[in-house]
Formats: structure tokens, C-alpha cells, sequence
């Protein structure tokens, strides 16, 4: 009661007192009268802090606060609501900066803190990456191996270029690696079957080489060269580059009756880039059109400063098939050997570079490969390219197993775990354990280069709305091949045959026949199967693939694989609707027929004469009002004389009912009326 009537009295006094203090003073008394009248009857625990009306509806502003301002409310909708369907924008990778792949040097006993500055990471990333790979780096200034190196950049993302030292206790002089270049049917083969007294050109099919070979020959002086002889096809332009980046010397075969052709433009520029000096062998010489000196003013004019106009490039006539003048070319030779000076370092771990790769039935992955520097030794562990495995056995170029090859040297190594690629470099490595790290660092630093590829190809071009896009058919192909190399070639050849109705689509590339793997893939993503210089698949396997309506086309020729290649694409090619107008006739009676339940509704017969061309049953017919079609449909009937004919020439008369039209017009003498054209 003492709570209540103090609460009463309270109130009825905040009424009359507004300021702040009056509030504060009235709200002490009445906690102090509480207190009072609560101790004369028992023990109160009851604490009220109360304010009054005028507190609560007091301005903030009058203190110096700031009221929040009071916000619309707006109601929510119902979470039961399904979610709007916003169509997915694909984020735009292009316009993103991304930083380009970065490729750094490497050098063996780089320092932790070298290797740091050249990736642009942190001492304490690249520990923890060392640590991770097993590696223990007590100080960053300790040396590191070039392997530790290259693990350490890829975990990072950065391509690395290794920097080999040709530093060693064993420098001495090797023989000079020459690569044979020139167009196609020029005459290079036959020039080295020349001198190694060999027939390798008539056992070639198509009477061209198609792959990159590798041999030693010894030359009548006694000293020994190698050889690379190159493909002269357009298609194999890839290992022309490949004989021009690890050659010394590259002879230019020019045939005296043939002059200067596209492929040998391109030699001469592989030749340029790679910085490899070049000497001249002008061919076929021996024949009654010959002209040398007219293949001299061509190669002038290309840029060529020949010997004997004041440059220092030597030119020797030859003929391969007379074996005329192979002296002077073995002399030019080894007179630019000498004047090169050529030196490698023999002892320590081989550096080499591999030629070509294939596989082999029964042996597995052989890989042949040109020494650089080193000595490449049996049971070695090695890493080539993604690759990895340690060498069971090394053959040199006459097919004798050897234990170990020294620079310049051609040899093949077996005892890979997988296939590499043509132009991948040879590393002998100390242990199973770092090839089987380094090749897996690699096996991921490509995939991702792959998939970042894909993701770069993927994006969508904006174009206008406007504009027409023209109908594109996708052709997926399967090619299988005998070596990396050819494989590597007809890839790049097929994929130039793209046309803007047909894109080529290389769906997956092996080595090897073509194998019942290869034609269920061609059935699940409908493919055809393409096999260059392969054996022709068994019978089994050819019923299954015509079962399965799967193209296989088989050569060993390249220029006829490419040719039937191009027919396939004008097949697949979406055909362009093209109108032929066979004929035109003028509406100039229409007569009407009644129709019946047994003969059906009523038919208009249009009376026309034909005034160009011929009208034919079997064709379309166009409706034509002033120049405008009306109506397009086939032909259900056409009489001459109430006789059924299939065609009517032009100058006749006939009577022309078209399927579904009932609406015609008689021509009058100004022109207006209906005209009939036959479309083809």
C-alpha cells in the first residue's frame, strides 16, 4: 500500500516539474519514502528505478545527441517464396589482371635467398616448401641443387629454364652435329644416302621423309659427323625447329632445277632463330634444267650473303645421284667445325635432348636422344620431361648396346615409365626418390598450364546481338601415330583445317595401333580415328568400328592423310540452301471444283501458261504476287489436255493445282495478277 500510494503522489507531481533535475530529485525521494514505509512492516527487496512520460519523450538534442533517424519499414515477403531464377554470368577472366606465366633461371648451387628474389616469394614459403619436400636448409645461404630448385619454383607457379654450366675437368673437342634441311623432294635423304652409302630414300613411302632421323657417318677424311635429317613437308615444321635448336651446322639443300620453295624460306628462318650458321648444298646439278646460279640470286635476295658475293656463307654444288661434289661438301663442313671450335665437357651428369620418342611392343617407351654435355651412363635415374625412370639400356645409331654415350652422340634409351615428348630435355638425377618427385611436380605444373589453357579458351566472346553467327559443326578426332614426333605433326596440320563451318577437335593423340580403347572412345564421343604411318587395325577391330558407323582412315603418306582429312570436313560442312528457279508460269484461268465426302474438298486448278523454263511435278512451287510470294508448297497435280504429265515446257498450256492453296489471281493486262515459280 505504502508502494502504491507513493507511486500515486509521484505521478501526479511529475506532471507540474519538467526540468531534468525536478525528475531526478522526485525519483530520489520517492526510492527514499519506498525504503521508508517498506522498514515499518517487514524487509523490502524490491529496487524501482521509474521514470516519468517527460523523460522518456525529452530530445536528445538538447544535450548535444544526435537522434537516429527513424527508417521506413518495409515488410518482408514470405520465406515459403521460391527464389528468383537469376541467369549465371560467368566471371570475366579477361578482364581480370592476371600476371603471365613467369619463367625464371636456374643454376646449380643457387642460394635460398637467390632462388627468392627470382620467384618473388618469401624465405619462409619457400623453407616450408623445402621442408615439405623432404629437403633440410640450415641457413638460406646454402647451395641448392638445380632439382630442390625447380621443385621449390613449381610448388610456387613458375616456369624454370635450367642454366647448365659447361665448367668440368675433362673439356675436349666432339664431333659437330649437322641437320639436312630443305623442301620436300629436294633431295636431302638421297644426299646423306650419298655418304653413308645407304638406299634409306627408296624405302621411304611416298618417296619423302617423314620422320627426324639420327646417325653417325664417318667421312673419308677420317673424322666423324652427326647427322639430323629432316622432314621436308610443310606439316612437319615443328621438327625442322627441333633439328634446327640442337644442331651446330644446317645444310640448306636447294635443287638447282627447282630454285627456292616456301620450305626452304622456313629453314632458313629456324636457321636465323636458333643462331646456327648455315651452308648451302645446291642439288641436282646433274640434270638438263639445272640452274645454280639462278638458286644463288634467290638466295641473295632472300638475305643470304654467299661467299661469292662478299659474305661468309659457303655454296657447293652436288649431286646425290652422280655423288659429284660430296668432297667439297664434307671439306665446307668440317672447315666451319673447325672454325667453331666445337668443345663439351665429358665427365659429370649428361645433358641431352630428346629426338624423337615411340613405342615399342615389346620394349616399352624408347626414346632417342642426342648427347649435349656429359656422359650419359646405364642405371642412371633420368627425368625426361614429365616423365621418369632409370635407363636399362642404351643402343647408339648402328642398333649396338653400349654402356655409355658421350656428347654429340646419337643413342636410344629404354627403360622409361612413360612416353615424353619430342624436345624434352634428358636430366640424370641422384636418387629414385627426387626423379619420382621431380616428374610429379611436372605431371602437375602441366596439368594446370592445361586446365588454364581450357579456362582461357571457354570464355565467351561478346559480339553483338545483331550480328549472325554462322552455323559451326565440331568434328572430334582421335589421332594415333608411330612416334611422338609424327604424332605431334599431324595434330598441328589437322587442326589448320579448321573452316568456318567445320572446327577440328583433337579429342585425344597416342602412340601405337589403334587399339579397341581407342574405338569405344570414338563411339561414346562419335569421332573418327586417324592413323598415320601405323599398322592397319585387325579385322575384329574394323567390323566393330563399321558396326559402330566409326570412320578409321589409315596412311602413311602425309600429304594423302590430309587430303582425305579435308574431304571428311566438306562432308561434315552444314550445306547453304541455294534457290534454283527451273521455271515460271502465269495464272490466266481458275477454275473451281466441288468437292464430296468421297472425293474430298473443294480444289482450285490454276490454268497456266509457262513462259520460261519448264514446269516440273516433282518440284516447289512458289506463288508470286507483284514480285512478293504468297504461298510456297508442292505440286499435288498437273494435267495437259486432262492428261497427268510430269513436266511442261515452256510456250504450253496446263492446269496446276498446288497443296493447300485456295487463293489465286488472274494476270490482267497491266501485269497484276499471280505468277507460279518452280524452285529446284
Amino acid at each position: 500500500m505504502n508502494f502504491t500510494r507513493a507511486l500515486a503522489t509521484t505521478s501526479r507531481r511529475h506532471v507540474v516539474r519538467s526540468s531534468f533535475a525536478s525528475i531526478f530529485a522526485e525519483q530520489s525521494d520517492f526510492i527514499d519514502r519506498s525504503y521508508a514505509g517498506a522498514a515499518g512492516t517487514k524487509e523490502c527487496g524490491i529496487q524501482c528505478f521509474h521514470a516519468s512520460s517527460q523523460v522518456w519523450a525529452r530530445s536528445d538534442a538538447a544535450y548535444g545527441l544526435k537522434t537516429p533517424k527513424k527508417e521506413k519499414y518495409v515488410r518482408r515477403d514470405s520465406r515459403n517464396q521460391p527464389p528468383v531464377e537469376a541467369p549465371y554470368v560467368p566471371r570475366n577472366i579477361a578482364a581480370t589482371k592476371s600476371n603471365p606465366d613467369k619463367t625464371i633461371e636456374i643454376f646449380e648451387g643457387m642460394t635460398l635467398v637467390e632462388l627468392a628474389k627470382r620467384t618473388g616469394k618469401s624465405l619462409s614459403s619457400l623453407q616450408d616448401i623445402l621442408t615439405n619436400v623432404g629437403e633440410k636448409i640450415e641457413s638460406e645461404f646454402d647451395p641448392l641443387s638445380m632439382d630442390i630448385a625447380e621443385l621449390a619454383a613449381m610448388e610456387v607457379g613458375v616456369n624454370v629454364k635450367r642454366l647448365h654450366s659447361t665448367d668440368g675437368s675433362e673439356i675436349l673437342p666432339r664431333p659437330a652435329v649437322v641437320t639436312v634441311m630443305g623442301h620436300v623432294d629436294h633431295g636431302k635423304t638421297s644426299l646423306l644416302d650419298a655418304f653413308r652409302q645407304t638406299s634409306v630414300a627408296a624405302r621411304e613411302a611416298g618417296g619423302i621423309t617423314q620422320h627426324l632421323g639420327a646417325f653417325v657417318v664417318g667421312m673419308s677424311s677420317g673424322a666423324s659427323i652427326t647427322f639430323l635429317d629432316t622432314p621436308g613437308h610443310a606439316a612437319f615444321s615443328a621438327m625442322r625447329a627441333r633439328g634446327a635448336a640442337v644442331t651446330d651446322i644446317v645444310v640448306l639443300v636447294v635443287a638447282a632445277d627447282d630454285g627456292v620453295m616456301p620450305q626452304t624460306l622456313e629453314a632458313m628462318s629456324h636457321a636465323k632463330s636458333a643462331n646456327v650458321p648455315i651452308v648451302v648444298a645446291i642439288n641436282k646439278c646433274d640434270k638438263p634444267g639445272a640452274n645454280p646460279e639462278k638458286v644463288k640470286l634467290q638466295l641473295a635476295s632472300e638475305g643470304l650473303l654467299l661467299e661469292e658475293m662478299g659474305g661468309d656463307i659457303q655454296v657447293v654444288e652436288v649431286s646425290a645421284i652422280k655423288k659429284t661434289g660430296l668432297d667439297n661438301l664434307e671439306e665446307a663442313l668440317l672447315l666451319q667445325a673447325d672454325m667453331m671450335d666445337l668443345k663439351a665437357r665429358f665427365d659429370g651428369p649428361a645433358q641431352a635432348y630428346v629426338v624423337e620418342a615411340r613405342l615399342d611392343k615389346g620394349r616399352g617407351p624408347l626414346v632417342t636422344t642426342i648427347v649435349k654435355a656429359g656422359t650419359l651412363v646405364c642405371g642412371q635415374h633420368v627425368v625426361v620431361g614429365s616423365q621418369w625412370g632409370k635407363i636399362r639400356t642404351i643402343k647408339d645409331a648402328a642398333g649396338r648396346s653400349t654402356q655409355r654415350a658421350t656428347p654429340a652422340m646419337p643413342v636410344e634409351i629404354e627403360g622409361l615409365r612413360g612416353l615424353p615428348m619430342a624436345g624434352d630435355d634428358v636430366i640424370v638425377v641422384h636418387s629414385e626418390e627426387r626423379a619420382r618427385m621431380l616428374s610429379s611436380g611436372r605431371k602437375k605444373k602441366s596439368e594446370e598450364d592445361r586446365l588454364k589453357g581450357k579456362m582461357v579458351q571457354n570464355i565467351p566472346t561478346t559480339s553483338d546481338d545483331t550480328e549472325e553467327v554462322p552455323l559451326r559443326v565440331e568434328m572430334p578426332v582421335i589421332v594415333k601415330a608411330d612416334v611422338q614426333g609424327t604424332v605431334q605433326a599431324v595434330t598441328d596440320a589437322l587442326t589448320t583445317l579448321n573452316s568456318p563451318q567445320v572446327s577440328v577437335n583433337i579429342v585425344h593423340v597416342g602412340v601405337g595401333p589403334i587399339s579397341q580403347s581407342d574405338v569405344d572412345l570414338a563411339q561414346a564421343c562419335g569421332a573418327c580415328i586417324v592413323g598415320f604411318n601405323v599398322k592397319s587395325p585387325p579385322i575384329s577391330l574394323s567390323q566393330a568400328a563399321t558396326r559402330a558407323s566409326i570412320k578409321v582412315i589409315v596412311h602413311r603418306v602425309i600429304y594423302h592423310l590430309l587430303e582425305d582429312i579435308a574431304n571428311l570436313i566438306i562432308e561434315k560442312a552444314p550445306g547453304t540452301s541455294e534457290t534454283h528457279v527451273a521455271g515460271q508460269a502465269e495464272v490466266l484461268n481458275i477454275f473451281e471444283v466441288k468437292g464430296s465426302k468421297s472425293k474430298g474438298p473443294d480444289v482450285k486448278i490454276a490454268g497456266c501458261k509457262v513462259v520460261e523454263g519448264l514446269v516440273n511435278r516433282t518440284a516447289t512451287m512458289r506463288l508470286l504476287r507483284s514480285g512478293e510470294m504468297v504461298f510456297e508448297g508442292p505440286c499435288s497435280s498437273l494435267k495437259r489436255e486432262k492428261q497427268d504429265v510430269d513436266s511442261v515446257k515452256k510456250g504450253t498450256e496446263c492446269g496446276l493445282v498446288i497443296s493447300n492453296c485456295q487463293d489465286f489471281q488472274i494476270v490482267v493486262a497491266n501485269g497484276e495478277g499471280d505468277e507460279v515459280a518452280i524452285k529446284l
